[in-house]
């Protein structure tokens, strides 16, 4: 199933914050978000996960089908890591979870209190409930927070089985996970005198000090007052506003 926005205009406190988003994400694809704190990144993951509705704009593919992770962990810290994943397998209408105890290396703690768990562990049983969701589109805001390095790599994992097996994944993240995905470069409203800049494959940093203006070399183009962008080798494009 493919999430395809269009258009979309997002406020945060009335404020207009990003305009104009249009992108498709289809099955086994993966788009990457950064930019500075405060740039709307949350607000724009909220509104396409149906949280919060846009100024305009639409997004359509997901329904039913988008599972959302927030900077919260959404857990009870009174139940254990066993009956949270439990709780939400049921809410799901999923039956085990033991493949989401083994991906985030969870089974030996199955039987300890959520409220129990260190900052890192708390994390993994909150990105493990996206595994019993039986969602095709992950939705996933700064995922990694407070994650080592072992555990990051456990969640890079989950994330490739999962575009694997056909789904998609959104992801709010300052650090490079090693996905074969694009990345979206977002920066204040503020366009350039071509509009919208748009960028194939994985380097935006590299694709903007190539040269300024219209050009194919590595892969890359300006493509002028347009949100909409065609396919690429890498399985999406990266947004930068210069």
């Amino acid at each position: 199933m493919t999430l395809n926005v269009s258009n979309l205009r997002i406020a945060r406190g009335g404020i207009p914050v990003l305009d104009g988003i249009s992108f498709a994400l289809k099955p086994g694809q993966a788009l990457i978000l950064r930019g500075p704190n405060g740039i709307g990144k949350t607000t724009l993951l909220r509104s396409i996960a149906g949280l919060q509705p846009p100024l305009a704009g639409t997004v359509t593919g997901g329904e039913d089908q988008i599972a959302y992770a927030a900077h919260s962990d959404g857990l009870k810290p009174a139940l254990t890591v066993a009956e949270n994943l439990s709780f939400w397998a049921s809410v799901f209408g999923t039956r085990s979870i033991e493949a989401a105890l083994e991906a985030y290396n969870l089974t030996a703690l199955r039987n300890r209190p959520a409220g129990a768990l260190s900052a890192g562990q708390k994390r993994r049983l909150g990105l493990s409930r996206m595994l019993v969701t039986g969602r095709a589109i992950w939705v996933m805001d700064e995922p990694t927070v407070s994650l080592d390095q072992a555990s990051v790599a456990l969640f890079a994992t989950a994330v490739r089985h999962h575009l694997a097996a056909q789904g998609s994944a959104l992801i709010a993240t300052h650090i490079d996970l090693g996905l074969d995905a694009a990345v979206w470069m977002s920066a204040p409203i503020r366009p350039n005198r071509w509009g919208w800049v748009i960028l194939t494959g994985r380097s935006c940093e590299s694709a903007l000090g190539a040269g300024s203006g219209p050009g194919s070399a590595g892969g890359w183009g300006f493509w002028p007052g347009t949100g909409v962008f065609p396919d690429c080798h890498r399985g999406g494009a990266v947004f930068c506003w210069a």
